[in-house]
């Protein structure tokens, strides 16, 4: 399950629907996502990571941290 993925977006008072689109997939898919019913891909993570200016160990709950990793 991926409790800050939905967190995320339901702080920002984003849909499924809303979510799916940006990311160019169905509701149903990002819902599955949501609730783990399927693997994340890597490039679909980095993208919500990009979206919601974190980290990708942040939305995996490898960090509390949720600042992002300065680039380099």
């Amino acid at each position: 399950m991926y409790p800050r993925i939905r967190n995320l977006r339901e702080d920002k008072d984003l849909t499924q629907t809303h979510m799916a689109d940006f990311l160019n997939c169905s509701q149903r898919i990002y819902s599955n996502y949501e609730r783990g019913d399927v693997d994340i891909p890597t490039t679909i993570l980095i993208k919500l990571a990009d979206f919601h200016h974190t980290s990708t160990d942040y939305l995996l709950n490898r960090t509390n941290q949720k600042k992002p990793y300065p680039s380099g």
